[in-house]
């Protein structure tokens, strides 16, 4: 696995971005927080409710409208919790949905030979964004109601009992105390936690993706331990921000229930007149009902929040990662070319980070338009990475690049004018017909086919079983090397692009394989600006002009 970069943020550039991602799901929010609004004023018509029942049942009185107005409470109370809980999940889905786009739009801009692994990359896009999710959905509407819910609901206790309102308000200050105890210890341990979910999700990852490797090598056992290794140290990690957890729900339950426990004593001695100090109050059983009622209710949003704020611990370390990725740059809008453009390298340097010494130096090279060039020489010459320059996956260290005369750097991505066949063609779970169509995606099913004839794939198709629709795993399970090669040519063919990259179409193919490719390679080229690297004589002889590279 690669070294992970260092991905610590400043605690202000995290709460910066967190604010800023907020404001994608600002909408169902302020819907979010307008009906936690509504939950504390129908929490106290529940509490008036009761109180009145019971007093009107003590004193032989109407009780029946107090019991409707308590069951329309309760059932409002239970509408507006879930019409909330699914505007926060709304707001958690429009702020995911940014942070994965700005995440994947980093990820694209990564610079060649950067330190950030794949399996990194990976748990950035998937484990990163996710962690957003509960920091939206539930840690924002449970800070507005702790912010705004309490006060208003001690207030409207004070028109019954001031005394029992004081003793709430002194009882939330030990509350609140306690909750930021509990964060700032669970704040470090949270960071820990995601650092070793990335650690483990990347090893994971890049291990999978070697599995060929380690299975010729023959090391299973050492990357099971690495595994087991990293797989015990998230468990550990895990089972300490539990354990912060509980004893922070245990603190927080103490003072609400001891709170309570407090007004109900008030209560209790105020009604039976056996208060041992004189107060400037005489609570009637109706007062004294509504207040205990609400007591718990001044509580809820609070302990809402502890359970809820574990989300923001996370989301901030996720949040960490996310920024310290790399930022895409901005460039113009990518060029249409209605003809075959010139390509001309003049001068041009490439030299990876880190490297000893240059792929390649002052090398001038000029492709005329809807001209096939080709360019031979031994592994490690540059041919590769000349053509990875043009699609921003090498980088120009020195000289320029001139497509049609501009510079390469004042131009947008170019890709989407480029048609790419190489050597190791990507292949995804989907029919043949999807694998062809992954270039031109509005590509007709006839056209699909159309391209498939041309570069020799029909009688393959034809002894397949479903032809075009036979499905393919990732690996491409079934497939030879010259017809992977031919779907790669397929997918050069449909897609409507005026340059073609060619990268070592017709390596590791036997002598007859490759005149069998060389003709669907010579239609693959008709009519565009083409470049191919590649070690072979036989495909190089296709060429208008060939350059031999040292």
């Amino acid at each position: 696995m690669q070294a992970r970069p260092s991905l610590i943020a400043g605690h202000t550039l995290v709460t910066a971005r967190l604010k800023d991602l907020a404001r994608f799901g600002a909408s169902p929010l302020r819907r979010a927080r307008t009906l936690i609004l509504l939950d504390g004023a129908a929490a106290t018509a529940f509490a008036a409710a009761l109180a009145c029942a019971i007093d009107a049942l003590a004193t032989g009185k109407e009780f029946r409208g107090w019991l409707v107005l308590l069951v329309v409470a309760t059932v409002a109370r239970g509408v507006m919790t879930k019409l909330a809980g699914e505007a926060g999940a709304r707001a958690a889905a429009l702020v995911k949905t940014i942070a994965r786009s700005d995440t994947a739009s980093a990820l694209a801009a990564r610079k060649p030979g950067g330190g950030l692994s794949s399996g990194d990359a990976t748990t950035a896009v998937v484990e990163g964004v996710e962690a957003l999710d509960g920091h939206v959905s539930r840690f924002l509407p449970a800070r507005f109601a702790a912010a705004a819910t309490p006060l208003a609901l001690i207030a409207v206790a004070a028109l019954a009992s001031p005394i029992a309102a004081a003793i709430l308000l002194g009882a939330l200050l030990p509350f609140i105390i306690a909750m930021a105890l509990a964060g700032t210890a669970a704040a470090a341990e949270s960071r820990a936690q995601f650092t070793a979910l990335e650690r483990l999700s990347g090893l994971f990852l890049d291990r999978v993706r070697a599995l060929p490797v380690v299975l010729a090598f023959q090391a299973e056992q050492r990357i099971t331990r690495d595994l087991a290794r990293s797989a015990d140290e998230l468990a550990n990690r895990t089972i300490r921000v539990l354990r912060v957890a509980f004893f922070s729900s245990g603190a927080l339950e103490f003072f609400a229930a001891l709170s309570v426990a407090l007004v109900a004593v008030y209560c209790g001695f105020n009604l039976l007149r056996l208060l041992p100090f004189p107060v400037p109050e005489q609570l009637d059983l109706k007062r004294a009902f509504f207040v205990l009622a609400l007591a718990p209710e001044i509580y809820l949003p609070m302990r809402r929040l502890a359970a809820a704020y574990h989300d923001r611990q996370a989301a901030e370390a996720a949040t960490a990662s996310l920024i310290a990725l790399p930022r895409p740059e901005q460039r113009p809008a990518a060029p249409v070319f209605t003809a075959p453009p010139t390509i001309r390298f003049s001068g041009v340097t490439i030299r990876y980070p880190n490297a000893d010494a240059p792929v390649l130096e002052g090398f001038d090279l000029e492709v005329p338009a809807g001209k096939i060039v080709a360019l031979l020489g031994p592994s490690g010459s540059g041919k590769t990475s000349l053509l990875n320059l043009l699609l921003d996956l090498a980088p120009l260290t020195a000289g320029a690049v001139l497509i049609d005369g501009r510079p390469l750097a004042e131009l947008g991505a170019l890709s989407g004018q480029v048609a790419w066949a190489g050597q190791h063609p990507l292949i995804t779970p989907g029919s043949i017909a999807d694998n062809i169509a992954l270039a031109h995606r509005d590509a007709t099913h006839a056209q699909i086919d159309a391209a498939a004839e041309r570069v020799g794939l029909s009688g393959a198709l034809a002894i397949r079983p479903g032809g075009l629709d036979a499905w393919l795993d990732e690996r491409g399970s079934g497939l030879s090397g010259g017809e992977r090669r031919r779907m790669s040519l397929a997918r050069a063919i449909l897609k409507p692009a005026p340059i073609l990259l060619m990268d070592e179409p017709t390596a590791n193919l036997d002598a007859g394989a490759e005149a069998d490719l060389l003709a669907a390679i010579r239609e693959t080229a008709r009519g565009r600006t083409t470049l191919i690297a590649t070690h072979s004589e036989a495909l190089a002889n296709l060429a208008d002009h060939v350059v031999r590279l040292t």
